[in-house]
């Protein structure tokens, strides 16, 4: 065993999965652009493509710079196989159409993704595909529900943007006796607060354009996972399908993970004392945050997670008309669609994460229209408190002022 396997996985993040890449003495993974790859020998060539032998052909199947990243990415997850794609919603979707077939049933949990809810709601069924919505920490209506019969298990801890918790080791374990399949999106957690392959889950979806890059320059999707056969058929439907993640993302993603465990720690400081700031505000109806002892899910973010994240949310007092005058007050944030960047970005789900569904839609997962996400980033914690204590009292002097 060298010292690397050995190492912390801050370590990993910043030397994990490179060596192999770096080529006349950089130090650094070159972007490698070219679609083509060439051979002189004809055998060597046949045996590349057909996969007998290592080595790339054509930009859509494989590249250089693109596997470093994935081999980042599997270290990271403790993984022994991974693919990448173009975004992370075609990590999710590639992944299901991978899988299921006409007559399968899904069991997930109400409080997915927005777009991830759509696949659920509007796509699969398109295909005959049952698809069966569970509370989010119910998980005795979970286990129901994988006894009526379940393909596949699909799970998303924390969610977005509720950030509500799923005892992944309690469902895997239920879904794995009845010889279910059970993926997770792993995004907000990040390898370095959560790998649920440790806790059975069988694929691991990441939205790289968040967390893992950091940087919101870059958009990209991966999927990691033990078993190498399942790996390997979502990688077979990606490269017939097309959703190939460009050379120069993946340059940019392997420069952001390089800060990844440094990053996500700073994050979660934040968030942990943004959102108990948050609790005492006349104008907050309530917040959520696993980090927090008034979560729900608390205790199981605690046996699962290293860390709790930097992704909260709240609900303000007086719905989208708060957030309207509340949002464009703060000076250090972001109002944008994005989470997991250096900077703090906020967003109301109606604009963010559930853009796609109808208030009707969101109401029944649960989600307010005066309820607002948080991204933070690795700003000074002072700052960023600062700056929504100012926000928040200008909002309550305006409307104690009406």
């Amino acid at each position: 065993m060298s010292r690397f396997d050995e190492a912390r996985i801050g370590t990993k993040a910043v030397w994990g999965g490179e060596k192999d890449y770096l080529v006349h003495g950089a130090t650094q993974v070159p972007v490698i652009p070219s679609v083509a790859f060439g051979y002189d020998d004809m055998d060597e060539w046949y045996d590349v493509a057909i996969g007998k032998k290592k080595g790339h052909i054509y930009g859509r199947n494989t590249n250089p710079t693109v596997q470093a990243f994935e081999d980042k990415v599997k270290l990271l997850e403790g993984a022994k196989a991974g693919t990448s794609f173009s975004t992370g919603m075609a990590a999710v979707s590639n992944t299901l159409y991978t899988f299921l077939v006409p007559g399968d049933r899904v069991v997930t949990i109400k409080d997915t993704y927005g777009g991830t809810n759509k696949l659920f709601t509007e796509f699969l069924p398109r295909l005959q595909i049952e698809v069966a919505f569970c509370e989010t920490g119910n998980h005795e209506q979970i286990e129901k529900e994988i006894a009526k019969g379940c393909t596949l298990l699909y799970l998303e801890t924390p969610t977005n943007p509720t950030v509500k918790i799923t005892d992944i080791k309690r469902t895997a374990q239920c879904a794995k006796a009845s010889g279910a399949l059970v993926v997770v999106d792993n995004t907000f957690a990040t390898p370095i607060n959560q790998n649920p392959l440790t806790l059975g889950a069988d694929i691991v979806i990441h939205s790289a354009t968040k967390f893992l890059g950091g940087h919101a320059d870059a958009l990209g999707g991966v999927v990691v996972g033990n078993d190498e056969e399942l790996v390997e058929a979502i990688y077979h439907y990606r490269e017939i399908n097309g959703a190939t993640m460009d050379p120069w993302a993946a340059y940019l993603l392997l420069r952001g993970m390089k800060t990844l465990d440094l990053r996500v720690k700073r994050q979660a400081e934040n968030a942990m004392k943004l959102a108990t700031f948050l609790e005492q505000s006349d104008l907050v109806e309530s917040v959520f945050y696993p980090g927090l002892e008034t979560h729900p899910n608390h205790e199981i973010a605690k046996s699962q997670m290293k860390g709790y994240g930097g992704m909260l949310s709240f609900a303000v007092k007086g719905g989208i008309d708060t957030v309207r005058e509340l949002l464009p007050r703060l000076e250090f944030a972001n109002r944008a669609a994005n989470l997991g960047s250096v900077e703090t970005t906020v967003g109301p789900a109606r604009t963010t994460s559930h853009v796609e569904c109808t208030p009707e839609e969101r109401a029944a997962m649960g989600i307010s229209e005066g309820l607002i996400r948080v991204s933070c980033g690795i700003e000074d914690p002072e700052d960023i408190l600062a700056d929504f204590k100012q926000a928040l009292e200008s909002v309550d002097a305006t409307i104690s002022t009406n």
